[in-house]
């Protein structure tokens, strides 16, 4: 009942406010085709449910909603068609065929659109999916869909912490109210549930990997609680990232050990606590023994030890164990690149089949373009579950527009050859490639207390290309960003095809004027805006940048090939073949596995240093094209969203042009050549440039 009351309010609010983002691509405005509002209300003139279940109330609220946004009537809803014509079925079947779990199927059947599944939220994300085929467009004319997840554990990473503070968050400021909590529940709550499950994503972690166990006190769990409460009728389900400390910092123990009896029956006493007030817990998120968290090898014991430990807890529930693969330790002389994989690979097999080992997409650390996870196809008896970065950490943050579903399918489209050709990474954490019957793809959230939830609207995009490659992860980028664009943004064709191919060329045009050519972490220090190659000198040497692009007076790169790191051969023959010649390695990947010469002459036909330089340089005049383009949609776009981008694309050419400068000046004083021409010289000096990075830590 408080759903539909906050959604009736939703509702209400919608017709009065200006378009400030925070419906997200659940804009139900009356569509503006009159002809095509009556086709689709022929369709749906009465909605009957034969399932009666919270999950299923809001599949039905939701259609309620959306038909009377879109289609401006008010269309009531039942348990039963009858004889009736012309309306929206929902059936709950459980021996529906060719169904998986969560899947659903839409058809056009004697006269009125059904849409069953075999659970209750199958029928939910049928639901939107009907909604998401009204707001683009698209005929409901003789429906025969079905549609079921690749992924089973469709999952948003919140690095929130409990004073209101997002680690690397920059939308504002945590959107769980704590101190609120369980005595008021934000508005917002619905709002995100509705946007998670419009797109299949079915989990959250609510607070931050690096975990404060305050999170598994009485008072936190009661608001946690409050927050499943919210979540349950759109079929999420909550997990807590928990610190591994926790058994001496709350419970008085004088270890942590994950083999000690004691520990064990602590966290099976905590475990169970938590269902009392969480039936459906989905379980623990765990960062151990990475950059400064505790974790089993403070007591001699293994990651595998850790997360058994805690799987042994889970035992009894419907929950799991996510035990993040994010670990490294400070070697100067070893390459960081190789650390997880050496530290995991001897475990595989050994961990609980209630675990799963979270990998992120690249070896080091969210980089704009990384190479696949060597994890990735060479861990047949663990299942390994992919972790994005939503948030854009190195991308631009909130300020520069990036759209991401380029990257995540570059990832997920790359092939492993574990088992041969066709071993994508996608079937590795779909859990087809070795059957395994978990699966797991989680996204760092990037949402925050903005009005608009991302802060730059087209941040907003790279959320909802995450539920839908979650979902589905052989939609195609340019698919995913046409749905977002007619749901969000221009109703005009020639104004979406300008939009997509801003979006498009966003990703690359980012990587041009930072990171080119398979160069990677060079940005300022611990905020990580910015440019700052010259970095030496740092708390570990492999936080520092020359730790990576390694220049000196003969060329640019790190050699993995054997020289200096032999991290190439964690690949497969195959994918040795493709990057580990110099001759033969994409542009993108070059620099991640050579050290070229300066004065190499590369497929373009131009020069390392050369190539350098027009990349750089080409990437800002990209940034002003896309002001151009974006100047061209100022009739058919909202004001607000109108100047919102426009202010943040003027941002965008100010520091794509402090990347260019900073790395040109710095990397000149190892080359000792000149810009070339026709590329006019940067008109400050690298001093200069070093003083902006000086400022910024000032703030």
């Amino acid at each position: 009942m408080l759903n539909r009351i906050i959604i009736c309010c939703l509702l209400i609010s919608f017709k009065t406010l200006a378009d400030d983002g925070s419906r997200l691509w659940l804009k139900y405005d009356l569509l503006k085709d009159a002809q095509q509002r009556d086709k689709y209300a022929a369709l749906t003139k009465f909605i009957a449910a034969n399932h009666n279940s919270p999950i299923v109330a809001s599949a039905v609220s939701e259609l309620q909603m959306g038909f009377q946004g879109l289609l401006g009537k008010k269309v009531s809803a039942s348990a039963s068609a009858g004889s009736r014509t012309g309306g929206v079925i929902l059936q709950v079947n459980a021996n529906a065929q060719n169904l998986l779990e969560d899947g659903f199927a839409i058809n056009s059947q004697k006269g009125n659109i059904v849409i069953s599944a075999k659970t209750p939220s199958g029928v939910l994300y049928g639901a939107f999916e009907l909604l998401r085929n009204i707001q683009t467009g698209k005929s409901l004319s003789n429906l025969a869909i079905v549609s079921n997840p690749k992924v089973k554990i469709r999952m948003l990473n919140h690095w929130d912490n409990a004073n209101g503070t997002v680690e690397r968050g920059y939308a504002g400021s945590s959107m769980w109210k704590w101190t609120e909590l369980p005595f008021r529940i934000d508005p917002r709550y619905i709002q995100y549930a509705r946007a998670n499950a419009s797109i299949g994503i079915n989990a959250a972690s609510i607070n931050n990997v690096n975990a404060s166990s305050r999170f598994l006190t009485a008072e936190y769990l009661e608001k946690i609680k409050a927050v499943a409460d919210v979540l349950r009728p759109y079929g999420i389900r909550v997990f807590i990232s928990v610190n591994f400390r926790s058994p001496r910092t709350l419970g008085g123990l004088k270890t942590s050990d994950p083999l000690d009896p004691e520990v064990k029956q602590w966290w099976n006493d905590k475990t169970k606590e938590i269902h009392q007030y969480i039936p459906d817990f989905g379980g623990f998120l765990v960062k151990a023994n990475s950059e400064g968290e505790p974790g089993p090898q403070d007591y001699g014991r293994t990651h595998a030890d850790g997360a058994n430990m805690l799987a042994e807890a889970m035992r009894p529930y419907g929950g799991i164990v996510i035990w993040r693969a994010f670990v490294y330790k400070a070697d100067p002389n070893g390459d960081r690149f190789k650390e997880a994989y050496d530290q995991f690979k001897p475990l595989d097999g050994t961990f609980d089949p209630k675990v799963i080992v979270q990998v992120k997409n690249g070896p080091i650390d969210f980089m704009p373009r990384e190479p696949f996870h060597p994890m990735f196809g060479a861990f047949p008896n663990t299942t390994l579950g992919m972790e994005f970065q939503i948030t854009q950490e190195y991308l631009g943050q909130s300020t520069h527009l990036t759209y991401l579903a380029p990257m995540f399918k570059e990832c997920l489209d790359s092939d492993t050859y574990a088992k041969g050709k066709g071993s994508t990474v996608a079937k590795v954490i779909d859990g087809s490639l070795e059957s395994h019957q978990n699966s797991l793809m989680a996204g760092v959230a990037n949402t925050g207390s903005d009005v608009n939830w991302t802060a730059h609207p087209f941040n907003q995009a790279n959320w909802y290309a995450f539920g839908r490659l979650a979902w589905d992860y052989d939609l195609t980028s340019e698919h995913i960003a046409s749905e977002w664009i007619a749901m969000t943004l221009a109703k005009s064709k020639a104004g979406q095809e300008t939009i997509k191919r801003m979006m498009m060329q966003s990703l690359p045009i980012y990587i041009s004027y930072t990171y080119p050519l398979g160069t990677a972490h060079m940005m300022g220090e611990g905020h990580h805006y910015g440019p700052e190659p010259w970095l030496e000198k740092s708390g570990r040497p492999d936080w520092t940048s020359i730790y990576y692009h390694r220049a000196d007076s003969v060329g640019l790169g790190f050699d993995r090939t054997g020289k200096v790191s032999n991290a190439l051969s964690l690949y497969s023959a195959e994918v040795q073949k493709q990057w580990g010649d110099p001759e033969r390695c994409s542009l993108d990947y070059l620099l991640w596995f050579h050290h070229i010469p300066w004065t190499k002459k590369l497929s373009t036909g131009r020069t390392l240093w050369n190539e350098l330089c027009f990349r750089y340089y080409d990437g800002v005049e990209q940034v002003r094209k896309l002001q151009t383009d974006w100047e061209s949609l100022k009739p058919e776009l909202d004001k607000e969203t109108f100047e919102n981008v426009k202010g943040r694309l003027r941002i965008q050419e100010k520091e794509a042009l402090w990347w260019r400068d900073a790395c040109v000046l710095y990397f000149i004083t190892y080359t000792k050549m000149p810009i070339p021409a026709p590329l006019v010289p940067p008109t400050r000096s690298l001093n200069e440039v070093k003083k902006l990075v000086e400022i910024y830590h000032l703030r």
